[in-house]
């Protein structure tokens, strides 16, 4: 399977080891990741790229999305470019996951309802996990993604389990739903 790997050029400055980390998760699942064109690209050559540079790239970035099984963006650095390449990959049919390690979930997409959008936030300890889920997910080995609203009481109960065990919420919830069922057999 392929993945796109997307972030903002110009969020390297203060997330690079988070991007390499999550390329790394990635690529130890046996997953080919599409990474070079964030990595290894600086601020300064994007500003030296002629009108024919930036056309040739945004052809090469579709083919890459059209031609990937899914797209995985870090997000905690706002960048319009991401937001389209993640719009774009949506328009496609493709699945999405958003990461963003501190503050809030990007704007605009936090609360999209569309099903193949995931956004999570995350840390050293719940990266693996969530990626691992996610690409579950795409594989069709999880079945349904389930969303439902919890009072604010629930939601902070939940950060607080999620931060003390060191696991997303999704995770915990599926622990709980998975020993009622052994226990109800």
């Amino acid at each position: 399977m392929t993945v796109y790997f997307t972030a903002s050029i110009v969020g390297k400055k203060h997330y690079l080891p988070n991007y390499l980390k999550i390329i790394e998760v990635l690529k130890s699942k046996g997953l080919q990741v599409i990474f070079d064109h964030i990595i290894k690209t600086t601020e300064s050559e994007i500003r030296m790229e002629t009108k024919e540079d930036r056309l040739c790239f945004q052809r090469r970035l579709e083919k890459w999305i059209n031609s990937c099984h899914f797209v995985v963006a870090e997000t905690s650095f706002p960048s319009i470019s991401v937001g389209f390449e993640i719009s774009l990959a949506l328009h496609l049919g493709k699945p999405v996951l958003i990461l963003y390690c501190e503050g809030h979930p990007p704007s605009l997409l936090a609360h999209h309802t569309e099903e193949k959008l995931i956004c999570e936030k995350y840390s050293n300890h719940t990266l693996q996990q969530l990626i691992e889920d996610f690409v579950n997910y795409v594989q069709g080995e999880s079945d349904t993604k389930f969303t439902f609203f919890i009072n604010r009481e629930m939601a902070t109960y939940l950060d607080k389990i999620s931060k003390k065990e060191k696991i997303p919420k999704s995770v915990y919830l599926r622990n709980l739903i998975e020993n009622k069922m052994r226990t109800s057999k």
